[in-house]
């Protein structure tokens, strides 16, 4: 296995004095896969159910060998 990052841009409206606005965000997930696309298709899987917007923007090879933990 392989560890991948994966850029991922969040939607998510947000309720203000003024009314509904769209809040946007981009945050970054480290994934273990085979490959790209099973990298990807893990973080899609991750986030079903969830109630905001998301869009898979990039899956990069990570330069990380191994998690100590």
């Amino acid at each position: 296995m392989s560890y991948y990052t994966a850029k991922v841009q969040l939607t998510q409206l947000i309720d203000t004095s003024k009314g509904t606005k769209e809040k946007s965000a981009t945050e970054i997930y480290l994934v273990e896969a085979l490959s790209v696309t099973e990298a990807e298709a893990k973080v899609i899987n991750d986030f079903k159910g969830e109630s905001m917007d998301f869009e898979v923007k990039a899956v990069n090879s990570s330069r990380i060998i191994k998690i100590i933990e």
